[in-house]
């Protein structure tokens, strides 16, 4: 079997890459194509953790620009975050991957509250924990979870799964075509350049922690299973 290069890992999963081409909700066909995947990289042996979010449901974003208060509109998009997780971990469960929610906002009846070293034990356990509910604090992203709970569980590396582009870009390759990609670049070139990868919280957070990132697509098949082994597809943003 091959030799992983990372051993602990942070999944990013947009709540948007569950929804496929539809745009809103879950896609079933999809959300499965990406349970086989983290299942791939399970059996490898990699100690997983998944931070899931939630604009295919709803965005805090919005609900501000609908005159909401944008606390609230956040508390909203940490709800659908939990939603999503819940759908990822039948997903997951089904495929005889055992795997834990754990939620910032305490709701015992469906998941279990985030408690740091309950969440390591779970990984040494063989167990894939998702995080759901953001940090638990509005004006935060789940970008910035997933910096966060990187750091708190030691993780090796945060993969962030991005739809149909295949890495970090000096512009939008959709909309610029001729923007340059990067093979390679450090947090502080994100913040100084102004690249839209993460925001300025979560590669601060990211930089002052020394955690490295990378960047690719998800919609090609076998990608996060690619990654884990070492294959330099997409974009690594280094720590420092």
């Amino acid at each position: 079997m091959d030799k992983p290069k990372y051993q602990r890992i942070i999944l990013k999963v947009s709540g948007e890459a569950l929804a496929g081409d539809a745009g809103f909700g879950i896609k079933p066909p999809v959300i499965e194509e990406i349970g086989q995947e983290i299942k791939e990289v399970y059996d490898l042996g990699v100690e997983i953790a998944i931070v899931v979010g939630g604009g295919n449901i709803w965005r805090g974003t919005i609900g501000a620009e609908m005159g909401m208060e944008r606390a609230q509109a956040d508390y909203m998009g940490m709800l659908a975050t939990v939603m999503n997780a819940l759908a990822l971990q039948d997903t997951l469960e089904n495929l005889g991957v055992p795997t834990r929610v754990q939620t910032s906002i305490e709701m015992r009846q469906i998941a279990e509250p985030y408690i740091r070293r309950r969440a390591v034990r779970h990984l040494e356990k063989r167990r894939v924990v998702i995080f759901a509910g953001g940090t638990g604090n509005p004006y935060f992203s789940t970008d910035t979870t997933a910096a966060l709970r990187a750091a708190e569980i030691d993780a090796d590396v945060i993969l962030m799964a991005k739809n149909n582009v295949d890495g970090v870009y000096s512009a939008d390759p959709k909309i610029v075509s001729d923007a340059q990609k990067f093979d390679e670049l450090t947090h502080l070139d994100i913040i100084a350049k102004g690249l839209q990868v993460m925001d300025s919280t979560a590669s601060s957070l990211s930089m002052d922690n020394d955690i490295p990132l990378v960047v690719f697509n998800l919609n090609e098949r076998g990608n996060i299973k690619r990654v884990c082994l070492g294959e330099n597809i997409g974009t690594t943003v280094r720590g420092k």
